[in-house]
């Protein structure tokens, strides 16, 4: 379903200051993500643009071995970096500029992505280029996709990120993720390429950089919105959580415990595997992977999934009581209830 919007839409985003962010290391632009969530504490929504070198950024809940091609990234000096946001795995490089939002809101409940994109269709279609929401959590023109989305809500504040295509590189995608066979390589790349689109194409005249400036004159109501500086302070936090986090081995791949049960089913809202370690009919691990686009970091529940029944009712039971916390996105309770049958 294609939901077009137009510029007298009522908008929960207003103000929409913004930082400057010219650092180009994946590492780096994936703490400053997380960091902003967590630390920044706004009173008014805020936006950042950006961008990366070549590199593949995971989604929270992904298995990075099964994600990734890791002889063609180490090859040609990909960075593999994990991010805090759900989804599935996507490929950056400087033909690709990247958004980010910082927004106040009181719940998890008011969550809706259509309504926080919004200010950016907006200012997409002010330019010329005649974007629409689709799908879960897609941007088209034309039909073609120019940009996947994720968010994640803490503490008051939801962060709202994701890809705009201008002029990226498609076979190096596709190359860099799982496709590592040969013979799939061109089939893969002609069928990406006639469902994804790049922004240029619909405005030839601009370069990535201009872009990047018309961009943030329009988020930032034609420069009425200014510029937030980050603090000498305030960037070395940034610095700290990318070097003892996102640049680590642990964080970016890990090394998932041995488990003896395991799900898998591919849902509306995403693919979900669940892994969990069953003894005497009680659950003593679990993790959940997958690309599914969740509100609240699913692992704050963990723990209570610890010494319960593997039941479907008893987890249907704890589910229920977190339904407003989005920790599956769309996926019903029901639905991830009914992973745990007992063979």
């Amino acid at each position: 379903m294609l939901v077009k919007v137009s510029n007298t839409i009522k908008k929960e985003v207003k103000t929409l200051r913004y930082i400057v962010n010219k650092n180009l290391s994946a590492p780096y632009n994936i703490a400053l993500d997380e960091w902003l969530l967590t630390s920044l504490r706004p009173d008014e929504a805020v936006f950042a643009l950006w961008q990366n070198q070549n590199a593949v950024i995971v989604g929270k809940h992904q298995n990075t071995f099964e994600e990734v091609n890791e002889e063609f990234v180490k090859e040609h000096n990909i960075e593999v970096v994990r991010r805090v946001t759900g989804g599935g795995a996507v490929y950056h490089d400087l033909g690709n500029l990247n958004f980010t939002f910082i927004i106040p809101v009181a719940t998890a409940e008011q969550v809706d992505w259509k309504t926080f994109v919004a200010p950016m269709v907006v200012a997409l279609q002010k330019l010329g280029i005649p974007a629409e929401v689709s799908g879960r959590n897609d941007l088209v023109v034309n039909g073609k996709k120019i940009s996947g989305n994720a968010q994640r809500y803490a503490n008051g504040y939801l962060m709202h990120h994701g890809t705009l295509l201008f002029n990226s590189d498609i076979e190096v995608m596709i190359r860099s993720l799982n496709v590592n066979d040969e013979k799939f390589i061109s089939k893969a790349v002609k069928s990406v390429r006639s469902r994804v689109g790049n922004i240029q194409e619909y405005a030839p005249m601009l370069t990535i950089e201009e872009f990047q400036r018309a961009l943030t004159h329009e988020l930032s109501r034609q420069g009425v919105d200014k510029e937030i500086i980050l603090t000498e302070e305030q960037v070395a936090q940034v610095k700290r959580l990318e070097r003892e986090k996102f640049s680590t081995w642990d964080w970016n791949y890990g090394e998932s415990p041995k488990f003896n049960y395991h799900a898998h089913e591919k849902f509306d809202g995403g693919i979900v595997d669940v892994k969990a370690q069953v003894e005497d009919g009680k659950i003593f691990g679990i993790t959940f992977e997958g690309d599914f686009l969740g509100i609240e970091d699913i692992e704050d529940l963990l723990p209570e999934f610890i010494g319960l029944p593997f039941s479907e009712i008893k987890i249907h039971e704890l589910l229920s009581q977190h339904e407003e916390k989005k920790y599956f996105g769309s996926i019903k309770t029901e639905e991830i209830a009914g992973l745990f049958k007992e063979n």
